[in-house]
């Protein structure tokens, strides 16, 4: 992964402002926002800790894999948290452990009280108030009374509106798990009253504005920085975000998610060669003028060692008779697998015809009778801590392999089903030209394109599983197809149940934490919680 100067003052900022468990929040120095502040160079270090958010929690605690004691990165670090909450609820993903709490996700059984979903909400909240205070302290007036001028104030401005996307993506995270969040900007007085809750559907619109109002002051596609924010970065958030304006507001908006996946299309990004690099420990190389990768969090071995992010995703499905040494780490968890579900989307599970197809099989049963029985369900082997030579990353405890949060084949994925549900600006011809792009990268050749006929709504939700599973997308995938919580599509062990079974509703939103509700008077539950 990149070695950029911004990317080692992330760690730097993260490490010295995260590293403690003391809840005595006390000054202990002199350090105040106005020597933080003060010039160029101190704005883009505090920049670099909101990035880092993402990546870092300075809780160099145990793997989490059955230990529930304090506050460790199964329970605070944001990639950890939010894949568990996308994924586990779903037919792509169980989990052997016992952690209180952690089965619910597949039983669908949660309650307020559920201390991942607890985890997260906090974590959003958190890198909120961080962007909030770094937007606060570049406006005009602040950056005026430091002496802040000219080319180094212009440059504040450009990285507040990075602060600004930052703070969208994370109250679209709110929205889409949650619903109805409390809500703050950089006008909420600090210290004041609790903040008041946001209806899902004025999240949406507040999403919006703040996307569109920063879109062209954000550097161009390709311009900035690897692993910070640019236009490219915008668009794909807003197409993702009209995709799902049906279920957020009642309202599709599919004309309007063509628009912006078109502008990512657009705009000089293409689909690397090989898609098992997706995922691999030099993955950064995913990324530039020819590359697919439009928007990062970013890892490294040596300079990020956590617990969470894709160390935890490279780890937690290395178990039982898979060898450690091939997925370039030192040992696995025995955690993660797929139902069945997942690998019957594939023609084979070698992936001899499909590359996407990566399973392991050997001692794994492709039937699952015991959730908590590592062996029941099939190893997924997509993310590897090894480079594209086939040379592990540089450490084989903490991962290389920078997540994308957006990559190209979404944004095609999210023009051909938005054509398809009645959105203009776009055709069926383009539409079935994007989705055989992505499968002839997946062949190798042009075996697996599909004609006009085959290209329907149900093709399209199977696609989407294919090209992301385990990346973050496929409980609001279920959500948008009617898939999640209905008795209509069922996988093993959906609501606790072997053959699986339908479940209530109030299921397609998390509840917002007990703690939460009791400590803000200004919060109603979601409703059956």
């Amino acid at each position: 992964m990149s070695q950029s100067s911004f990317y080692l003052a992330v760690l730097a900022i993260v490490t010295i402002t995260s590293c403690t468990k003391k809840l005595d929040l006390k000054p202990t120095n002199d350090v105040t926002s106005e020597t933080v502040y003060a010039n160029l160079a101190g704005y883009k270090s505090v920049l670099a800790k909101v990035y880092g958010s993402f990546a870092l929690t300075g809780n160099q605690g145990p793997a989490g894999n059955g230990d529930v004691q304090g506050i460790d990165e199964g329970f605070s670090d944001f990639l950890r948290l939010f894949w568990k909450a996308q994924e586990l609820s779903t037919d792509e993903a169980v989990i052997s452990w016992g952690d209180v709490g952690i089965q619910d996700f597949h039983n669908m059984n949660w309650t307020s009280n559920n201390s991942f979903l607890t985890g997260l909400y906090y974590r959003s909240l958190y890198q909120i108030t961080l962007c909030n205070e770094f937007i606060r302290q570049s406006a005009p007036d602040q950056l005026s009374s430091r002496g802040i001028s000219g080319s180094d104030a212009d440059n504040i401005h450009q990285f507040a509106n990075e602060a600004r996307f930052l703070r969208a993506l994370q109250y679209w995270v709110l929205m889409d798990l949650y619903g109805n969040p409390p809500f703050a900007t950089e006008a909420t007085a600090i210290g004041g009253a609790p903040p008041p809750q946001i209806k899902r559907a004025d999240l949406f619109n507040y999403v919006e504005s703040e996307l569109k109002a920063i879109e062209p002051n954000m550097p161009a596609p390709h311009t900035n920085e690897y692993g910070r924010a640019d236009r490219g970065a915008v668009w794909a958030l807003l197409a993702r975000l009209y995709l799902n304006a049906a279920v957020y507001t009642g309202t599709g908006k599919y004309t309007e998610a063509i628009t912006y996946s078109k502008k990512v299309i657009d705009a000089g990004y293409a689909l690397i060669s090989n898609y098992p690099w997706l995922m691999r420990a030099d993955n950064n190389l995913n990324t530039s003028n020819t590359g697919e990768f439009i928007f990062t969090i970013n890892y490294d071995g040596l300079h990020t060692q956590g617990f969470g992010g894709t160390t935890f995703l490279v780890h937690a499905c290395v178990g039982g008779s898979m060898p450690a040494s091939n997925f370039g780490i030192s040992g696995g968890w025995s955690g993660t697998r797929a139902t069945k579900n997942l690998p019957d989307l594939f023609p084979d599970l070698t992936g001899s015809a499909d590359k996407r197809s990566q399973f392991y099989t050997e001692g794994q049963n492709l039937e699952i009778t015991d959730v908590t029985a590592f062996t029941d369900g099939l190893g997924v082997t997509k993310y590897k801590n090894i480079k594209r030579d086939g040379t592990a990353g540089s450490s084989q405890d903490y991962s290389d392999i920078d997540m994308p949060v957006f990559r190209l084949s979404e944004m095609y994925l999210i023009y051909a089903e938005s054509v398809l549900r009645g959105g203009t600006g776009g055709d069926a011809a383009t539409s079935l030209g994007y989705i055989n792009t992505i499968r002839a990268r997946a062949y190798g050749n042009t075996s697996g394109n599909i004609t006009s006929s085959q290209l329907n709504l149900d093709f399209i939700l199977d696609e989407r599983a294919r090209e992301l599973y385990w990346e973050g997308f496929r409980r609001t995938d279920l959500i948008r197809f009617n898939k999640f919580v209905e008795s209509t599509y069922l996988w093993p062990f959906k609501g606790g149940i072997a053959s699986g079974t339908g479940v209530s509703s109030i299921r397609k939103l998390y509840p917002l934490p007990s703690r939460d509700i009791n400590s803000n008077i200004n919060l109603i539950q979601n409703p059956g919680y």
